[in-house]
């Protein structure tokens, strides 16, 4: 190679270089906004199919559904299921059968102790206490049942208002407060019949002591959804209750909305009803009941 010719490559290999210097890196192309937004629907449909069908099974949980019937229900085509079904079957939320239908798995089973171990009625029961209270401007408690009696457990007061004798940890009778008939009006007539197996003594000259005339205020108590204390426990005290239902739909419980009767006229008491049950069924849906209250005649009529 002659000067001239290695002078030319070296000029050359010289501006390749410094033309490699100055060019950048090329980097993978991100993916245009449309493009993730559109990937973030597609997962959160997936996601709400997904759901749809285990609700589906919940509702039929004893025969299952078929591969037809959840294309049904999801009104999309049976390779949409089958790719659906794919991984709640992986993680055992949903198993199929030997006969090719499809039932809840294990899996849900797991995932429903944890969420039960984890309920506290007075934990559930706070919010929806307090939004009572400050709906109502009244003092509100919250009981369980423990035998035949109710027990305080939480008491949201308005301090603006006249204060209540009732402190928590109290424990009154089941069948001459408010709480305590809501508790029996949605519960079974067993539970009547140990009340009724001892005598109801008079706490005030309104309490009912006449075993035909509470069962007839009971009918009463679960046609309308919500029981009332007409100064039956305290004589000068009102009360609104409802039960409060578990994920059995077995009473545990009862919230309520209590004053003084001179501040609570009868006007008022049925302005207060819708909201005690409302709160109630507030607070059963957090404790897993799917009927969240009264079956339509009540459980002991």
């Amino acid at each position: 190679m002659t000067a001239t010719a290695r002078a030319a490559a070296a000029q050359g290999a010289a501006s390749a270089e410094q033309a490699g210097r100055a060019a950048p890196v090329s980097q993978p192309a991100s993916p245009a906004p449309q493009a993730t937004a559109d990937s973030a629907r597609n997962s959160s449909q997936s996601l709400r199919r997904a759901l749809t069908i285990l609700d589906a099974l919940r509702h039929d949980a004893a025969r299952g559904l078929s591969l037809v019937e959840l294309a049904d229900v999801l009104g999309t085509h049976k390779s949409t299921v089958s790719r659906l079904l794919a991984p709640l079957v992986e993680v055992h939320l949903v198993r199929r059968t030997p006969t090719g239908r499809f039932v809840l798995g294990a899996g849900t089973l797991r995932l429903g102790q944890a969420y039960l171990e984890g309920l506290d009625l007075r934990t559930v029961a706070e919010p929806h206490l307090a939004d009572l209270m400050r709906a109502s401007g009244a003092t509100c408690h919250l009981v369980v049942r423990d035998g035949l009696d109710v027990v305080y457990i939480d008491k949201q007061e308005n301090t603006a208002v006249v204060r209540m004798a009732s402190r928590i940890g109290h424990r009154m009778p089941l069948y001459c407060t408010g709480v305590g008939k809501a508790i029996l009006a949605a519960s079974d007539v067993d539970l009547l019949e140990s009340v009724l197996a001892h005598p109801l003594s008079a706490v005030t000259a309104r309490t009912l002591t006449d075993p035909d005339a509470l069962r007839a205020e009971l009918r009463t108590v679960a046609q309308r959804g919500y029981a009332i204390d007409d100064r039956e426990n305290e004589t000068e005290v009102r009360c609104v209750a409802a039960a409060v239902v578990d994920h059995t739909e077995t009473a545990i419980g009862a919230l309520s909305v209590s004053a003084l009767a001179s501040h609570m006229p009868p006007a008022r008491v049925r302005e207060l009803g819708p909201l005690v049950v409302q709160a109630a069924r507030a607070v059963s849906a957090g404790m897993g009941s799917v009927r969240c209250g009264y079956e339509p005649t009540g459980r002991n009529v």
